[in-house]
């Protein structure tokens, strides 16, 4: 098997195999220092950063499996999670919080005294998708920390969210100007690109688009990196081709069922319904094509947010 399939000069970093080369490797932990400092302007000043099990159990045996893309913690101790995600799930929200109790769990001291002193954790996303309820607005970076619904005030400034909805990004190279632009059109625009642009010439960048370019692998990272792109490129045809269907298939029966009622009220409602509807056979779609592709039950119902049940049933 040989690149000869392969057009593009630089790797896709929405695969698994390429974000973890650029940034969960020691040999190119430079990357994760720069892509983290340039995130955090003004707290963070990160001059090493110690790469950790990426593995994590619950505290008891019943408790369910993580499994983290990077995890890794800086030279005062703080945590860091930073996680690809190609594809919105039901429940992404709910699972980015429970990602977050294991760097806040694992600090506690066990065997002596303790007076819950924590360090920092910090979780950060990188999308591939919008929020669903974040139509409408321009806004691609969104920082989320506990806060006073009255006061407004950071109530805990130690846990802090980051989500990049990376397809909102849309600067060219000439309206580059922070790192953290830069490193945004990086990983927007990597795959796409030919050469390294002249507004990347920063030394990090060098060592990025060396390490991304597919024609320096060897044999078995060739062949692994083929893999996760076709896994890519199956799970986005999947989702794209389920959200199809359930878009199709919600708005004919919402018309049906508004018609039925014969009045507009009744058309809002059937519409609305009919959605409801096609939201979820395009749930149970997805959650069958990812069955044929092979993948777990409990991922399937993590990305679908289907009982498992009923996944089973499909």
């Amino acid at each position: 098997m040989g690149s000869e399939g392969l057009r593009e000069r630089y790797v896709n970093p929405y695969t698994d195999f390429a974000f973890k080369l650029l940034f969960g490797t020691e040999l190119n932990k430079e990357l994760l220092i720069s892509f983290l400092n340039a995130l955090l302007p003004g707290e963070q000043i990160i001059t090493d950063v110690t790469y950790l099990n990426t593995e994590h159990l619950g505290t008891q045996e019943r408790d369910r499996r993580a499994v983290f893309d990077i995890y890794c913690e800086n030279n005062r101790g703080e945590k860091f999670l930073v996680e690809m995600q190609k594809g919105e799930q039901a429940f992404f929200k709910e699972r980015s919080i429970y990602y977050a109790t294991f760097p806040i769990r694992e600090q506690a001291v066990k065997g002596q005294d303790w007076d819950y002193g924590l360090k920092a954790v910090y979780t950060i996303g990188i999308l591939n998708f919008i929020f669903s309820d974040d139509s409408g607005i321009d806004q691609f970076y969104h920082e989320v920390k506990l806060a006073d619904v009255h006061t407004k005030k950071v109530f805990y400034d130690k846990l802090t969210f980051i989500y990049l909805e990376m397809p909102k990004f849309n600067k060219e190279e000439h309206e580059l100007e922070s790192m953290f632009d830069k490193w945004m059109f990086v990983l927007r625009n990597l795959s796409r690109l030919m050469d390294r642009p002249q507004a990347l010439q920063e030394r990090v960048f060098e060592r990025l688009f060396r390490a991304a370019e597919i024609a320096n692998f060897n044999k078995v990272e060739l062949i692994e990196y083929e893999d996760s792109l076709k896994n890519y490129r199956d799970w986005y045809s999947v989702i794209k081709t389920a959200e199809q269907k359930g878009l199709e298939l919600g708005i004919a029966k919402g018309i049906e069922q508004g018609i039925e009622q014969g009045i507009e009220q009744g058309i809002e409602q059937g519409l609305q319904q009919g959605l409801a509807e096609g939201k979820l056979e395009k749930q149970k779609e997805i959650a069958r094509n990812m069955k044929q592709m092979g993948l777990a039950t409990e991922i399937i119902a993590g990305t679908t947010g289907l009982p498992i049940d009923e996944i089973r049933n499909l």
